[in-house]
């Protein structure tokens, strides 16, 4: 895959897929093209880095430590979004660990050259301070969407969002590209293990995702919205 302007096409909703020519080619010129391999740590929370990654290609996820040790998913990007940016505008040392889902193609920007972007090309900075917004207005959105619901739902809602944003759209359902565990759905759902393993086998029995060794497939979309919703709106129940 090459990195060039118009070379690949990202999702609306990402920081490439957003910007217009020639901004987009801008922000391309940058830094170095750098491949990554499955499993490699990109960036380490609490460490003093300041370059930034905009991701080209593969899927990244971000952790950080919770109090009590144990490692907690925060979000997860893909090819078009930008991560690191925090780091690189205040110079605070890094608030996650990101970590490669496979296979990755990035860009590494410096610091520097990032900052001098942003305040030379209004349309880059633009772009950024949107993406930046947008990615708080879901960390907030996802805390409110968790209260006040039983674990069924709150795992419909992660598993929704995560389809609605990474997903690749299979038919009815939904394919997901990359490797999640259910220790990693037990924290973005807030609910113990224990609850989102009970909850994860009735929406399997129900039809409405199918599971394999690191994986989930949505299999009814439309059916897992229903679910999602119907913690604040319905009556939906797995049968």
């Amino acid at each position: 895959m090459t990195d060039g302007p118009g070379a690949a096409r990202w999702p609306a909703n990402t920081l490439l897929g957003e910007l217009a020519e020639p901004a987009r080619a801008q922000l391309l010129a940058l830094g170095v093209r750098v491949d990554y391999r499955p499993s490699r740590v990109l960036m380490a929370e609490g460490e003093n880095t300041g370059f930034v990654l905009l991701l080209l290609d593969g899927i990244v996820k971000a952790t950080g430590r919770a109090p009590d040790g144990r490692e907690t998913l925060l979000a997860v990007r893909m090819g078009g979004d930008l991560v690191g940016e925090l780091a690189a505008l205040d110079g605070s040392p890094r608030s996650a660990t990101v970590t490669t889902c496979g296979p990755v193609v990035a860009r590494r920007v410096n610091a520097a050259d990032f900052r001098a972007a942003m305040r030379d090309r209004p349309a880059v900075a633009r772009a950024v301070n949107v993406a930046v917004v947008r990615k708080l207005r879901a960390a907030t959105a996802h805390r409110i969407d968790l209260t006040g619901c039983d674990v069924t739902t709150r795992l419909a809602r992660v598993l929704h969002q995560i389809a609605d944003t990474y997903g690749e759209p299979r038919g009815r359902g939904v394919e997901l590209r990359w490797p999640i565990t259910q220790p990693e759905l037990a924290t973005l759902a807030a609910a113990a293990e224990p609850s989102v393993h009970r909850a994860l086998r009735g929406l399997r029995e129900s039809g409405v995702v199918s599971t394999g060794y690191r994986s989930i497939r949505i299999e009814d979309l439309a059916r897992l919205r229903r679910i999602a919703v119907a913690g604040s709106e319905g009556d939906e129940t797995i049968i």
